[in-house]
């Protein structure tokens, strides 16, 4: 077989662990690609991705080049078009010529994160809460809508920078409530499903409130927590949360679930999610 390469693009992309995740599934699996991690600033994907060719599987694609591979795609995946934003670029054959394909797996990754840890035999999640309209957002309400949550509310700092988020919630056909950020306390208490999508230390207030509002009352079986963040971990929020009596998926599981479905659609192959899981563990550890 011959060797082809992936990399991740972003800026910073220095901390990222879409490295360690996909070698340990090139490893696993008998494959001898390369992935690297490659700084490209903002503006600069579009001029990466033009020199693609065909020795390339593919790209992750991190902030701040969502939006920006979508047009420089050949093809745009329904999901990733729903959604405004693509976190893949996937390198593929049309007869003489190379296409550059892109998708969302952040759906994906956010979907597998909340079935994983949330209880055998808990009931349907009804209500849904998001933290943040930013650039994860999107993907979550996708998430939640393959969920059967198709009426959040979305807790937002300024209603004004939501724009984006409602558009892409009414391609979806999701009916999004629009909350202020300082009620979210009173409102995740009771939520089925939350997660959290806002930057590290954003929702730190909210626990602080939810720990009052909580008091000593546990949370009902089957409550679940996604905080995007992995680093550091746990959060106020997952701290506040998992002390309750509620399940908590860590940003991390988000991304190593994100990650296989890249690693499927780019080899061809099932994902050596174990693999995948126990190099990822070892990483967050050091």
């Amino acid at each position: 077989m011959t060797p082809r390469r992936a990399a991740v693009i972003g800026h910073p992309v220095g901390h990222s662990l879409s490295p360690v995740l996909h070698r340990a599934a090139y490893a696993a699996l008998g494959l001898p690609h390369t992935y690297e991690a490659i700084d490209v600033p903002d503006g600069g994907a579009p001029g990466l991705l033009a020199g693609l060719d065909a020795g390339w599987l593919g790209l992750s694609v991190t902030m701040p080049h969502k939006h920006a591979v979508l047009e420089a795609a050949d093809v745009v995946e329904p999901l990733a078009r729903t959604v405004g934003a693509a976190n893949t670029v996937l390198v593929t054959a049309s007869g003489p010529h190379r296409l550059l394909v892109a998708a969302n797996t952040d759906v994906h990754g956010a979907a597998e994160a909340l079935r994983e840890v949330r209880p055998a035999g808990t009931p349907p999640a009804r209500t849904a809460v998001v933290l943040g309209a930013g650039g994860t957002a999107a993907a979550v309400l996708a998430a939640l809508a393959e969920l059967g949550v198709t009426t959040p509310v979305v807790c937002v700092r300024s209603q004004a920078r939501a724009a984006g988020l409602l558009q892409a919630a009414h391609r979806m056909g999701v009916d999004v409530t629009l909350r202020r950020f300082d009620h979210a306390a009173d409102l995740i208490a009771d939520a089925d499903l939350v997660v959290q999508t806002a930057v590290a230390g954003a929702a730190d207030p909210v626990a602080a409130e939810l720990a009052t509002v909580l008091g000593e009352r546990r949370l009902r079986p089957g409550q679940t927590l996604l905080d995007v963040i992995y680093d550091p971990w746990p959060t106020a929020l997952a701290a506040v949360w998992s002390g309750a009596g509620g399940a908590v998926a860590p940003g991390s599981l988000m991304l190593l679930h994100q990650a296989a479905e890249q690693v499927r659609l780019m080899t061809g192959l099932p994902a050596p999610v174990d693999a995948m899981r126990a190099a990822l563990e070892a990483a967050t550890r050091a």
